[in-house]
């Protein structure tokens, strides 16, 4: 899955990105959280929803863009 992240500013965002998609039910694996991109890569079959909650629960914006 493929989520777009936008209010990303630097590596403590990309952590923070990270631990909030790690606890969500579904993902397997975080592969990547890009600041450079502003993009996550999640292996796994996570709800869509869950994981934008997830994110916009930290602070950021997301939009899943490819599942």
């Amino acid at each position: 899955m493929r989520i777009k992240v936008n209010g990303m500013t630097c590596e403590h965002c990309v952590m923070a990105v990270r631990k909030a998609l790690e606890r969500t039910p579904g993902v397997e694996r975080v592969v990547e959280v890009s600041l450079d991109r502003g993009e996550a890569l999640v292996e796994g079959r996570p709800d869509p929803a869950a994981v934008v909650a997830a994110i916009e629960e930290e602070g950021y914006r997301a939009e899943v863009v490819e599942a």
